[in-house]
């Protein structure tokens, strides 16, 4: 991997065309990118904003060490005088941003870029590429705890999320959402995040009897131990849990819980439910597995199927049914200038930008409105805040606990109908008169110069 101080090269070669040629033309001054989603992909309505911490770290050490400028020599594609104005380059502009764990929708500037037009171009790939996949995440981890109704979710999906960085990604984005842990031991190292994990069907059927598997493991973690009921029989297997868990008893320890990892999930929640709580061991809970997500857990809710908790892995590791978001980081202001995008169908909207969130008499989410950065909007709060000023950070990293908290706090004020696992309502977003004023006079601009 990358260290930190190499990630200069993590961009798209047409950054670096594009750098060179505004190099070469003398063209530096400051520029704002923004970056913004399009459109909700099916059933979403809102977005969970993650991954700024990282573009944070990345903007405050971003430099072409000696190896990448070698590397870009040898391409042959770069002017020496180029390659030696990128060696001294640093990024030494400001950044506002919704803060992480933030809800935003589409078409409000998640983050707003001000820097010399090289710098602000060149850190694109590398910004979209965090926030897309740790906005991404967090808004599926969102939907998966609120389908949840209350029971206790936790990351499972280490092994197929699409590589080491997503992986660790996912961890945190999915914390911060709502979950409550992850199996990822290197993410809890990294972040703090608690560590949660049981047994795989190789430890049971490496013996020769599934009940001293059972054994076995109890005897090594007696205060924590939650065993996988499903590789043989489930039912069976639950009743081979009631003997291990009476023999702990004993011992004045206690079976933790069980887990059902294939099978019809609902239908056989409730039969083992039946079988533990029949033999006295109504404090056993039960976790669910195996390929689950948001549409899966809402039907258990509703259904009132009695799982304590799930470990939702693949579906929500690389949001399955909604891998990417439409993310565009369009320019909008160069050199004082706003400017815009008229492409059909991908019209942007110019000028530095605020957005303003506005709650109704209850304290619920009422709507936003999307308006010129040097705006005020009566009875609204600015959501994007300044982070960077001059390539330095402003203030201190919040705490993955404060922004788990952040979102917690946010979430329960969205109605309902925005939260809905399928059709869900949309959410109010406006535009204030005076952004669409600056647009209608910079397309007159643009058309009369046609």
């Amino acid at each position: 991997m990358e260290t930190r101080n190499n990630l200069a090269l993590l961009t798209d070669l047409y950054e670096l065309t594009m750098a060179q040629s505004y190099f070469q033309n003398n063209r530096m001054e400051a520029a704002t990118f923004s970056l913004f989603i399009r459109s909700y992909p099916q059933n979403r309505s809102y977005f969970v904003s993650a991954g700024l911490e990282d573009v944070l770290n990345y903007l405050e050490n971003f430099n072409f060490d000696q190896e990448s400028i070698g590397y870009l020599k040898s391409t042959r594609l770069f002017d020496g005088a180029f390659l030696e104005f990128l060696r001294e380059l640093r990024f030494t502009g400001d950044v506002w941003a919704i803060p992480e764990g933030r809800l935003f929708f589409k078409d409000e500037p998640i983050v707003e870029i001000s820097a010399p037009i090289i710098e602000a171009q060149i850190v694109e790939t590398f910004v979209i590429n965090q926030i897309n996949l740790q906005s991404l995440i967090a808004s599926k981890a969102a939907r998966c705890t609120h389908a949840a109704a209350g029971r206790t979710v936790v990351d499972f999906s280490l092994r197929r999320t699409q590589g080491i960085d997503a992986g660790i990604k996912v961890a945190r984005s999915s914390f911060i959402a709502g979950f409550s842990g992850t199996s990822n031991v290197l993410a809890g190292k990294k972040y703090g995040i608690p560590i949660v994990g049981t047994m795989a069907h190789s430890f049971v059927s490496s013996f020769e009897d599934e009940t001293d598997a059972f054994r076995s493991f109890v005897a090594s973690f007696p205060d924590n131990s939650i065993l996988l009921i499903d590789t043989y029989d489930t039912l069976a297997g639950a009743r081979k849990a009631v003997e291990v868990a009476r023999e702990m008893a004993g011992r004045n320890q206690r079976l933790r819980g069980v887990r059902i990892d294939s099978g019809d999930l609902a239908s056989l929640a409730f039969q083992v439910r039946h079988i533990l709580d029949e033999s006295g061991f109504r404090d056993v809970k039960i976790i669910a597995s195996g390929g689950l997500d948001e549409y899966d857990l809402a039907e258990f809710s509703e259904a009132g199927v009695p799982y304590d908790s799930y470990g939702v892995g693949t579906k929500m590791g690389v949001s399955a049914d909604a891998p990417w978001f439409d993310n565009a980081y369009k320019l909008v202001e160069y050199d004082g200038r706003p400017v815009l995008k008229l492409s059909t169908g991908k019209v942007s909207w110019p000028g530095k930008k605020q957005v303003y969130r506005i709650k109704d008499g209850r304290g619920f989410l009422a709507r936003d409105v999307i308006a010129l950065r040097d705006e005020t909007i009566p009875g609204g709060e600015p959501l994007l805040t300044k982070v960077v000023e001059k390539g330095r950070t402003v203030g201190q990293h919040a705490s993955l606990q404060e922004l788990r908290d952040r979102f917690h706090a946010e979430f329960k004020r969205l109605e309902d109908q925005v939260k809905a696992i399928r059709n869900p309502a949309t959410y109010p977003v406006e535009i204030s008169a005076n952004l669409k004023h600056l647009r209608r006079h910079v397309e007159q601009q643009l058309t009369s110069e046609k």
